[in-house]
């Protein structure tokens, strides 16, 4: 894919299922990070919907126990792979994203900001699939050609401490030989 892969903030590659936690970004502010994260709902499970209906604000309290602690939460990412690879578009690259939270890169607050949103449908004790790959690989490369990436870090790189995301199962090494910017 290369540029005309993109319409308004939104990836051709991906299905779309809106999120309303989402901001404008600042005027004048440049994507320059990708942030890779993992999740699973309810968790180390794969499969459902759930993560899907939690960005979109749709999550039933009732469905999981789990759900009733989660279910007020606003929260939102660009985009999410699924363990079969399927990408899922949630907010435009072009607006913020609710995926950061507390964090800083290099000296920078709020990664929000100037970041994309990466979730991996995993967790931190086990590795991502080979499909999840095939679809991260280029979702990053039509990220870097579009936007002035100059980063690709993990969740547990900008928020040590308080998150453990995408954990040591990930592959960054294939990342780094697919040419992109990988900062730990």
């Amino acid at each position: 894919m290369n540029d005309s892969s993109w319409q308004q903030g939104w990836w051709c590659g991906a299905r779309r299922a809106f999120s309303p936690n989402f901001s404008p970004r600042a005027p004048g502010e440049a994507v320059s990070l990708v942030v890779l994260h993992n999740i699973s709902l309810p968790p180390f499970e794969y499969g459902s919907s759930a993560v899907e209906q939690l960005f979109t604000n749709r999550i039933d309290p009732d469905a999981h126990p789990f759900f009733s602690v989660i279910h007020e939460l606003r929260v939102s990412s660009h985009f999410l792979i699924t363990r079969a690879g399927e990408a899922v578009q949630f907010v435009s690259c072009d607006d913020m994203a609710y995926h950061a939270g507390v964090s800083s890169f290099q000296g920078r607050e709020k990664c929000n900001a100037f970041s994309v949103g990466i979730e991996l449908e995993g967790c931190d004790f086990e590795p991502f699939t080979d499909a999840q790959y095939r679809t991260l690989l280029p979702l990053l490369a039509d990220l870097a050609q579009h936007y002035p990436i100059t980063a690709v870090t993990g969740h547990q790189d900008i928020a040590p401490g308080r998150k453990t995301d995408p954990g040591h199962f990930f592959d960054w090494d294939t990342i780094e030989a697919a040419g992109l910017p990988v900062v730990r």
